[in-house]
């Protein structure tokens, strides 16, 4: 992963990125929820999210970019963002949004230097079939790394968020859209994603 193009508006992506020399960026249970805070408030406004899972040394996001007319809207200026050239200033949210949380975690354990592996991951979603299997990936990991035998279990994945109705950061609406019927996601899921499904979609060490 080196030099990747800036992230392109209106176009659907799963991100991800891992702690630096594969360190830990999950340290305590809080630290889940401090990500996700921070996540509302530098990608939110830029980005759709689908789905997330947050792993003690990496994580995976499927998102739509914002259209420019989109952003623009959601940050209720376009001075700032007008300026930035091209889809740039979406790639610098997301690196604002690593930097924000690198600083809390670097004060809280005394920590230097970078937390994160750089630069993130990024592979654009092309299709419906690709679209459901990244969902099912993502929610699947947990299981896949052995941190519970049931991936279903995991509480920091989107996993049962789209199947409630409690607040989220995730667009129900338009995953089940995707889906068409809740029947339709649970069986998916259901279908373990296999090696060779999931290159069309990661970097082949991005679990390692």
């Amino acid at each position: 992963m080196t030099s990747p193009s800036p992230l392109l508006f209106d176009t659907y992506y799963h991100i991800y990125n891992r702690g630096n020399n594969r360190e830990d960026i999950f340290l305590e249970e809080r630290n889940y929820d401090y990500f996700l805070r921070l996540y509302e408030k530098y990608v939110a406004p830029v980005a759709i999210t689908y789905a997330y899972c947050l792993l003690k040394n990496h994580f995976h996001l499927a998102i739509r970019v914002k259209s420019e007319e989109e952003i623009i809207e959601s940050l209720k200026v376009s001075e700032t963002f007008r300026d930035s050239p091209g889809s740039r200033y979406v790639s610098d949210q997301f690196s604002r949004f690593f930097n924000a949380y690198a600083k809390a975690i670097n004060k809280v354990c005394g920590r230097t230097g970078s937390l994160f592996q750089h630069p993130f991951g990024r592979v654009r979603i092309e299709s419906g079939s690709q679209f459901w299997h990244v969902l099912a990936y993502i929610h699947q990991n947990p299981q896949k790394h052995k941190f519970v035998q049931d991936f279903r279990d995991w509480k920091y994945s989107s996993y049962g968020a789209v199947l409630t109705e409690g607040p989220t950061i995730i667009d129900r609406e338009e995953v089940m859209h995707w889906f068409g019927t809740k029947e339709a996601y649970l069986a998916l899921h259901s279908q373990w994603v296999s090696e060779a499904q999931a290159k069309r979609f990661a970097e082949p060490d991005v679990d390692d």
